[in-house]
């Protein structure tokens, strides 16, 4: 194996930026695997599937969560170069929705992208949103086929497919199979060709945008950094520009798939410092690094920072677990910047956080990842969006939690709409219309991606859509359909805060903000499900939702009665009556001294977005 991958301050000319992007399971990782393997940093017998998913969620799921850098040697084998060498820096990053986020990230750190499509499935909602932000980016796009090596590819026809899309032709779209390794040499020589060289000035002061950090329980923060201008050597001093912080350097270093210590990284290049520093806030993702010494005097443009699109409440089962649940909060987002978290306190639950995620899967993994890296046990209560109340008196509330709920008249609710890009064969339209108008959705426009491809646009509520629409969407279309949304603003809406009470009593964990029209159906089934949670009390226990001061659905919990006749054995009827009287005022005398004891169990089976009909997309 070359030393070429070790060397200090590559010449930029032979470097080449480039990021994996496309729909989720389309073969992005087992592509990266096989470069890994034709460029030989890592030995066949060391070989793993998914080999730069680190984590063990991902390996169990087959998803990629984290994007992951890796500088890879090549050689070029055909055409006008061949037998140069060349660096190749490649970001593996996730496909799902929610991961966008990480996406665009890697997206700064390239000059190119390898829009991947699977051949026996064709151009998907989140390739086609991957593209737009890469075309956005003015990052040179090549376009490629995986999979043709199954049974059921038609690479002819997704190649025209993609040509129409892109504006390119058929014949451009390159072929490969990251199974087999069929046509990965000459993808890695098509990047090299067509992929430009990172730009920047050698001797100016340097200047590095952090794209990524992760904590190290024995080394710290782990910064990834790439360098656009000047150089990072170890034993200097550098700075953060956004918040003056020096921390001297005393690593710097490659991924090449493990970290190697190396001399210095030059203009173009992509790897790691380590400060030592402990502190997680130190690190800032979109940050600018420079010499602390004559570094320079503009940073550089940072990421646009992600704005939550659901919120849940994240509590530790055993309360004496907060403190940890906060350290664990703060190293998880150093590694997932979308993360977003305020403490808050419920009267059922006690402490907790508010957390802010990115969809229903971000929500899901970002609980796993808790409870599995850090030991904890969580409960997370029903997920909901953020609204903007304006009251009559011209005050304005961001309402996080339905327990913020504003008391007062008011004048309008804003919630917040997302854009949503359907793909589906379009044997399925109508179905899917049936299910978007069922769910306030307002039909954008709709074109044929080909003659039995269709892509509708539709605006929602953002609440309309992150319970089970994923869930509903796949069954109506037999699992072809695929989602795509983005934030898209707000509107005004008829939404009212329906209370649950118990004995009279409203109990704010409980509560819900939801449309005027599906008020009934959330009160009827909260209270129901209340009632086979809630143990019998000595007395009859009503539980009743309520919007304001009117009641829309009602249940009653029965109370344990004592059989006060089983002493009769006939006699008069006027002695039973009297027994049953003197019950009947004792049980009313209860009642008005009585408190209806929750259980905390039914508070999580509840409140939990476990519950089974509020179980999040996977």
């Amino acid at each position: 194996m070359p030393s070429f991958a070790d060397t200090t301050f590559t010449d930029p000319s032979r470097i080449r930026n480039f990021c994996i992007i496309a729909h989720i399971d389309h073969g992005k990782s087992t592509l990266a695997d096989r470069m890994l393997q034709l460029t030989g940093v890592v030995e066949d017998r060391q070989m793993r599937a998914q080999y730069l998913d680190r984590m063990d969620i991902e390996r169990e799921r087959g998803i990629t969560i984290k994007a992951q850098n890796v500088r890879l040697p090549w050689v070029v084998r055909e055409g006008d170069a061949a037998g140069d060498q060349y660096v190749l820096h490649l970001i593996d990053t996730p496909g799902h929705v929610d991961f966008t986020y990480e996406v665009s990230r890697a997206l700064e750190a390239c000059e190119g992208a390898v829009l991947l499509v699977d051949a026996a499935q064709g151009i998907e909602a989140q390739t086609l949103a991957n593209l737009y932000l890469a075309l956005d980016k003015d990052l040179t796009i090549i376009p490629v086929l995986n999979k043709i090596d199954l049974p059921a590819a038609d690479p002819d026809r997704y190649a025209e497919e993609i040509a129409h899309i892109i504006g390119c032709e058929p014949g451009d779209v390159l072929r490969v199979s990251g199974k087999t390794g069929v046509g990965v040499s000459e993808l890695l020589d098509h990047v090299v060709q067509e992929i430009p060289a990172p730009v920047g000035d050698a001797d100016a002061p340097a200047r590095a945008m952090i794209f990524d950090s992760v904590y190290d329980t024995y080394r710290g923060v782990v910064t990834y950094v790439r360098v656009v201008d000047g150089s990072l050597k170890p034993k200097e001093k550098i700075q953060m520009m956004s918040t003056g912080a020096t921390h001297d350097l005393l690593e710097v270093g490659v991924v090449s798939p493990e970290p190697k210590a190396t001399q210095g990284l030059g203009v173009g290049e992509v790897g790691y410092l380590i400060t030592g520093v402990k502190d997680v806030r130190q690190s800032k993702v979109g940050d600018t690094v420079t010499s602390a010494r004559n570094g320079a005097s503009e940073p550089l443009t940072g990421y646009r920072e992600p704005r939550p699109m659901v919120y849940s409440g994240l509590y530790p089962v055993d309360g004496s677990d907060y403190p940890d649940l906060r350290d664990a909060l703060d190293k998880l987002q150093l590694n997932d910047a979308a993360l977003t978290w305020v403490p808050e306190t419920s009267v059922a639950l006690g402490f907790g956080f508010r957390c802010g995620f990115l969809g229903l899967l971000h929500m899901e993994i970002t609980r796993e990842r808790l409870e599995r890296e850090f030991g904890l046990d969580l409960i997370s209560t029903a997920p909901n969006v953020v609204y903007r109340v304006e009251m009559e008196d011209g005050t304005e509330h961001v309402v996080t939690n339905p327990s913020y709920w504003p008391e007062g008249k008011t004048r309008n609710v804003f919630e917040p709409i997302v854009k949503c890009t359907i793909i589906s064969p379009s044997e399925f339209i109508g179905s899917i219309m049936e299910l978007c108008q069922s769910r306030r959705g307002e039909l954008g426009g709709m074109d044929y991606l080909s003659e039995t491809r269709v892509e509708l646009r539709y605006t929602m509520p953002m609440a309309e859509i992150i319970f089970d629409f994923f869930d509903s969407l796949k069954s109506r279309t037999r699992g072809y359909a695929s989602l795509d949304y983005e934030e898209s603003g707000e509107q005004a809406s008829a939404l009212v805060k329906v209370d649950i009470l118990l004995q009279g009593e409203a109990v704010d964990a409980f509560s819900a903000i939801v449309h005027k029209d599906a008020a009934g159906a959330y009160g009827n089934k909260m209270t129901t499900k209340l009632r086979e949670l809630i143990p019998r009390q000595q007395f009859e226990v009503p539980i009743q939702a309520a919007i304001g001061s009117k009641i829309i659905a009602r249940e009653n919990i029965r109370a344990i009665r004592k059989d006060v006749l089983a002493k009769c054995y006939g006699g008069d009827i006027s002695r039973k009556r009297k027994l049953l009287e003197k019950q009947k005022e004792g049980k009313k005398r209860m009642k008005t001294i009585g408190r209806v004891e929750v259980p905390q169990e039914a508070f999580v089976a509840a409140l939990s977005s476990d519950a089974a009909s509020d179980k999040p997309k996977k």
